[in-house]
């Protein structure tokens, strides 16, 4: 007899029982994964590989499945849910094999396999399915192992668990991305979605809408527009107003539920499927929870960077997990037993699902373009935060990414906008971090960045009418214009680049660094204080993305090149006495107006923030009186209305978030 995943109660009782899909197995990996198959199984000296013509895949001998993609978080489904045990259902067929029972302990270095198998299934050429409780764990993770005596074919399979149809919550699911420009992702997700969630049996196939916000106002609406998924043509404004549309689109909709998605990642289909079953199995104390999905490195697929941060007491706001491998055991058990229910938790939205009842309680984002919008929304809300193996995207690593104009100025301004706007105050350890960043980049001649910092905390002094009237495109685009330009080597002085050459193991991640090193980097030198003579002419290589690192061959150097992490880019920076000056003066000048007026500021910003986040501000904001958006229409409906958008404003000059 199955096992229920809730006990009948007074709210329960009599009702029809129902089995509920969990999660499916995953039998081929995607094709950026494939040279990582232990993120779905491992050969414990036996051998996987998926049958194109068979459409299932091959096993030989011992093969694993406690892995990221294909284990079961029973850990976790019992904490968020009311599941306590799970049934596992696998479609075999070939060779005769046995099924055992796997386990993983938190924090635990390797699996645990049950002397006993689940079951035994005999030879046969006709697909066979079979259904087997697993057994009771406290565990963090469970799975499964095969043992084949020759080549046994896995079509498929997945885990379940039973219980009262009353129990399950109704949930109507609508994913937004927000894209500009990013046709090669954005088609090849809306694809996948259309195929394997929309055209799924699953329950989410009928309550699941994706919608695409075009701040480039680029695709093909009649194209890509159906059923299943509207685009919404829309001005570029950044990552904040393109899901601030797609927040009021979901509430118009009357969805219960806004999964904010990145549009340059890889998505995992079966992560859509995993997180409805999450929210319609919730029990009261996760009902209200957020879902953040892990990003993972799509050029080391493996690796695990981030699924929930935090804002420390210290101001700086990271991580809660530091590159796990999850194709290894023992991090993939440690990736389950980090706790992410933490003060001032935030979810990034590369993969981000809200509950819409906490956008009418707490408001839309604030209209600050690119940088912090997703924090500061977390800091307002304080939500609980659910994660899970298995529900992730994987982006392009951010190693290298450094953009001055979004880094330095949108990081400087928007990190205290937040700060004001939510009574938070971490400003004197902020204000520690950006004096040494400041004259990091000041020392090594990076002088548009210092610019930009600057500009970052002169228009946070403006106060909150500015952001509430300025065009953040706009911004971006002057501000693009003050940072350093990397170009290709061929496009800059040879007789400087020839003195210069990159060492490559100063450029990109640096880790193990000698602390004598470190110690050299950080000390407060500054090659402008020196007189000429004892000041080289003769160029240095330096890491753009770091200061004037390595600082021990850049010392006394009054020229530098600045590579990128990939030593194929560069820009020539010269000795420039009078900027630096400038650029002092000026700090001096804004450091000391921003804590003569910090109270001043806190209340203005704090007073502004529930009309900055409103839908009365957005829907004037994003002039959606003027020209409405197929938001509740049919299909027929969302292309004719989208067209027309797309028709009446094609926009090609605007600039990227990620410029």
């Amino acid at each position: 007899m199955p096992y229920t995943f809730c006990q009948a109660n007074e709210h329960t009782r009599g009702s029809a029982m129902r089995d509920y899909k969990l999660a499916n197995v995953l039998t081929k990996p995607d094709d950026f994964a494939k040279d990582y198959p232990g993120l779905y199984w491992h050969a414990e000296g036996g051998e996987a590989r998926y049958d194109e013509s068979a459409g299932a895949l091959q096993v030989r001998g011992t093969v694993d499945f406690t892995s990221f993609l294909n284990a079961l978080s029973i850990g976790k489904w019992r904490r968020y849910t009311c599941v306590h045990f799970a049934s596992l259902t696998l479609t075999l067929r070939g060779d005769e094999c046995q099924v055992y029972a796997t386990e993983l302990p938190a924090n635990a270095k390797a699996v645990q396999v049950a002397e006993r198998p689940l079951v035994s299934v005999s030879a046969s050429h006709a697909p066979q399915t079979v259904t087997v409780p697993l057994p009771q764990t406290d565990s963090a993770v469970q799975g499964f192992r095969l043992v084949s005596s020759g080549t046994t074919l896995l079509e498929g399979g997945h885990y379940s668990a039973q219980g009262p149809e009353n129990s399950v919550l109704k949930i109507e699911l609508a994913l937004y991305t927000t894209t500009f420009k990013k046709e090669k992702y954005i088609t090849h997700n809306v694809d996948a979605i259309k195929r394997e969630v929309l055209g799924c049996d699953d329950p989410v196939a009928s309550h699941f809408h994706m919608y695409v916000v075009d701040n480039g106002r680029t695709l093909p609406v009649q194209q890509i527009s159906d059923a299943g998924v509207t685009v919404i043509p829309n001005d570029n404004v950044g990552g904040a107003g393109g899901f601030a549309r797609g927040m009021l689109a979901a509430l118009d909709a009357g969805a219960t539920h806004v999964l904010l998605m990145d549009d340059d990642v890889h998505v995992l289909p079966e992560s859509f499927k995993r997180t409805f079953a999450l929210l319609s199995l919730a029990n009261d104390r996760y009902r209200d929870a957020f879902v953040n999905g892990a990003m993972l490195n799509a050029g080391k697929p493996n690796e695990l960077f981030e699924d929930v941060a935090h804002v420390r007491r210290d101001g700086i706001y990271g991580s809660l997990k530091h590159a796990l491998k999850v194709d290894r055991p023992e991090e993939l058990s440690q990736n389950e037993a980090v706790n992410v229910e933490v003060p001032n938790a935030y979810g990034a939205w590369w993969y981000s699902c809200i509950p819409t009842s906490a956008i009418r309680e707490h408001g839309l984002p604030l209209p600050v373009f690119v940088r912090c919008d997703d924090v500061e929304f977390g800091i307002r809300c304080q939500p609980t935060y659910m994660t899970m193996n298995g529900i992730c995207v994987w982006h392009e690593q951010f190693e290298g990414r450094f953009n001055a104009a979004v880094d330095s100025y949108q990081y400087t301004r928007n990190f205290l906008i937040m700060q004001a706007s939510d009574g938070i105050d971490v400003t004197r350890p902020f204000f520690l971090r950006f004096d040494r960043t400041f004259h990091i980049y000041l020392r090594s001649m990076n002088y548009g960045t210092c610019e930009l910092m600057l500009d970052g905390l002169a228009d946070f002094l403006k106060g909150p009418s500015f952001i509430e009237h300025a065009s953040g495109e706009k911004i971006l685009m002057a501000n693009s214009q003050k940072k350093e330009k990397l170009v290709p080597l061929d496009q800059l002085d040879q007789s400087i680049i020839s003195q210069a050459k990159p060492d490559m193991r100063y450029l990109g991640e640096q880790k193990g660094r000698p602390f004598a090193l470190k110690l050299l980097e950080e000390l407060p030198h500054d090659r402008h204080e020196l007189p000429d003579a004892l000041l080289s002419d003769k160029p240095a290589p330096v890491y753009y993305c770091r200061g004037a690192y390595p600082a021990r061959k850049a010392a006394f150097r009054k020229v530098l090149v600045a590579y990128d992490a990939t030593g194929t880019k560069a820009c020539i920076r010269h000795m420039d006495r009078a900027r630096w000056r400038q650029l002092n003066e000026r700090y001096a000048e804004l450091t000391k107006a921003f804590w003569d007026r910090k109270d001043q500021l806190w209340r203005e910003y704090s007073e502004a923030r529930p009309y900055l986040t409103s839908q009365a501000f957005w829907r004037k904001y994003l002039h959606m009186d003027q020209e409405p958006q197929p938001v509740g229409a049919d299909a027929t409906d969302a292309k004719q209305s989208g067209s027309k958008a797309a028709a009446e404003g094609q926009k090609d000059d605007a600039v990227s978030a990620d410029a």
